[in-house]
């Protein structure tokens, strides 16, 4: 439908400008996500900087972006309330030695694996997954810390500001280019933003002191007066169950209260290691069993959606990353973002989506982003908290625009059932348990077990007669686990004649259960004092068969390989001749 992510060669300025969009579109996910693990919102954007800096040097995919994600934060908030922050850090570095090991045994290439409905699938769901967490920007606290969303005027200026951010994207490019359309527009709608805050009256505002048009220092507000009162709730809940009513209201005010908005800030300092803030956990066995879970989930979690994101950014960019070389950097990414205090991360899909609509292509426009990053947390975070929060929206909603696969809404009845049912499946998994990673590993089980049971019903026989009455079946179609039972119901050895010939010419042998298949047959012919011989097996075949220790031996080392049809005839006559002569092939339980 819109044409976001046209190639376009890599370009230094590109990288440059595209950068400092995407680490404007960093902060408030990076805070977002913080909240969510329960931990300081600055060790959220440290965790955006280590991830993004090192997987932008060491990763596979050239212009995608990684920082500290959803996926990562819903798994370590577990352990931080379970077990105390000191935990996290060791999990997130056992993660990334994982995640070095799953590269180092060259285990990315997996990705592979994932057929082209999941893809859709994912893609589709994750566009929604991003629509609708966008609408959490339109909310703020009410007197009783409960999340509502904003009315009235300020309701109706941000819904004005979110469709300006979407037309100065949509528009610019056919201007200019000299300029990323989201980084204009990021500028453009800040500075009527701030003009807004600054003439319209006051009254305006909400009664917790919230500007007319909400801001990323807003948001900080917001999430920490939350975060909050969920803290009172929490311990009014442990403390005493016979709290009447006021006093809890009470409490409630007094906690929203305590969080000021000079308090709130993003600015710090430089990030040093966890261990000189926090203790360090006990080097024992059983500091291994808390962890050991934990790690082993967040470096699949981020391995995944890492992987699945740069087939995403391959598709759009038509290059190919390097899904190995990918695992190692995010593991050396997580071990050093654990050293330094960090929640661990993966990569962004809305963040890359972004770098590449706004022209990056290389690894430049990842570390621009990571060190515009920390420059904002430690000189700038008083200007980056002046930026609105309708900006931000409107990116993502066109980031949301251009990631849907509109084409897949007119797929239907133009592409296999299986494989529109298998997109179905992953889109709406995405989009209402918003498990990315879960969904992609679904839509591959479902996937395989679609292709098992149509393979599994294709494995026929042609039939004909040999000059001396030997039966020959040639048989078509795979032999494995799902198509059993069908090859075993093709053969009838009580009616079938002395001399059989399997004729393995166009089909093969993937697993032990056709083995078991082709020794139960050859029992079967025995029983009935019959010889059953196997013709043209491939190379691998016959090695599965000499592998198997109670399975069938072959004994037909002159078997050639036919690739002609002139040949093919040929072969069809060595056939023949195999059951003239005493070559029978039976089970052995050597």
């Amino acid at each position: 439908m819109l044409n976001l992510f046209a190639p376009r060669r890599q370009d230094l300025k590109a990288d440059i400008l595209s950068g400092i969009t995407v680490a404007l579109a960093l902060v408030p996910e990076a805070v977002a996500f913080a909240f969510v693990a329960g931990v300081s919102p600055v060790i959220g954007l440290y965790s955006a900087f280590f991830i993004g800096l090192l997987t932008a040097i060491f990763g596979g995919r050239p212009g995608m972006i990684s920082g500290a994600t959803g996926a990562m934060a819903v798994v370590v908030v577990s352990l931080v309330a379970l077990h105390g922050i000191e935990y996290l850090f060791p999990a997130v570095i056992l993660c990334g030695l994982f995640q070095v090991a799953v590269g180092v045994g060259r285990l990315g290439m997996l990705i592979r694996m994932v057929p082209h409905s999941v893809l859709l699938g994912f893609v589709n769901g994750l566009a929604i997954v991003i629509c609708v967490a966008q609408f959490g920007s339109f909310r703020t606290v009410d007197r009783l810390g409960e999340l509502t969303y904003i009315e009235g005027a300020p309701l109706w200026i941000m819904i004005g500001l979110v469709a300006l951010t979407m037309a100065i994207i949509w528009c610019l490019p056919k201007i200019t280019t000299a300029i990323p359309a989201s980084l204009a527009a990021i500028l453009i709608v800040t500075a009527i933003a701030t003009g807004l805050n600054g003439v319209l009256d006051s009254g305006l505002a909400a009664e917790n002191q919230r500007q007319v048009v909400m801001t990323v220092g807003d948001m900080l507000v917001t999430n920490a007066k939350a975060q909050a009162v969920q803290d009172f709730v929490a311990a009014s809940a442990t403390e005493s169950a016979n709290r009447d009513l006021a006093t809890v209201e009470a409490g409630i005010r007094e906690s929203l209260e305590g969080v000021m908005a000079e308090s709130v800030t993003l600015s710090a300092g430089l990030p040093k290691p966890f261990f000189l803030d926090y203790a360090f956990p006990p080097l024992t066995w059983e500091t291994l069993r808390i962890i050991l879970p934990f790690s082993l989930v967040l470096a699949a979690v981020g391995l995944i959606e890492s992987l699945m994101t740069l087939s995403l950014v391959d598709e759009i960019t038509e290059t190919r990353g390097q899904g190995n070389r990918e695992c190692i950097g995010q593991g050396i990414a997580n071990v050093t973002c654990g050293v330094f205090g960090g929640m661990g991360g993966c990569a962004m899909i809305g963040q890359s989506l972004i770098n590449v609509n706004s022209g990056g292509r290389g690894r430049l426009s990842g570390i621009v982003a990571a060190v515009c990053l920390l420059m904002f947390v430690l000189f700038l975070s008083p200007w980056i908290e002046m930026v609105p929060m309708a900006a931000l929206v409107g990116l993502m909603f066109m980031v949301v625009i251009g990631t849907f696969e509109w084409a897949t809404l007119k797929m239907f009845g133009k592409v296999p059932k299986a494989d529109y049912l298998v997109m179905v499946v992953v889109t709406a998994y995405t989009a209402v348990m918003h498990d990315l990673a879960t969904a992609v590993v679904i839509g591959v089980i479902v996937s395989a077990l679609v292709f098992a049971w149509q393979h599994g019903r294709h494995i026929v026989a042609d039939v004909k007669y040999n000059q001396y009455g030997s039966k020959i079946y040639q048989l078509h179609g795979m032999l494995f686990f799902a198509s059993v039972s069908s090859f075993k119901e093709l053969f009838k050895p009580q009616q079938d004649p002395d001399d059989v010939v399997l004729d393995f010419y166009y089909t093969r042998i993937y697993d032990q259960s056709g083995l078991e298949a082709i020794h139960w047959l050859s029992e079967r012919y025995a029983q009935h004092g019959k010889r059953l011989h196997l013709t043209h097996l491939s190379p691998d075949c016959r090695r599965l068969l000499d592998r198997a220790g109670d399975s069938v031996v072959v004994n037909l080392s002159s078997d050639p390989q036919y690739h002609v049809v002139t040949d093919r005839i040929e072969g069809l006559a060595e056939a023949e001749r195999l059951v003239t002569r005493d070559q029978t092939v039976s089970p052995s339980k050597a």
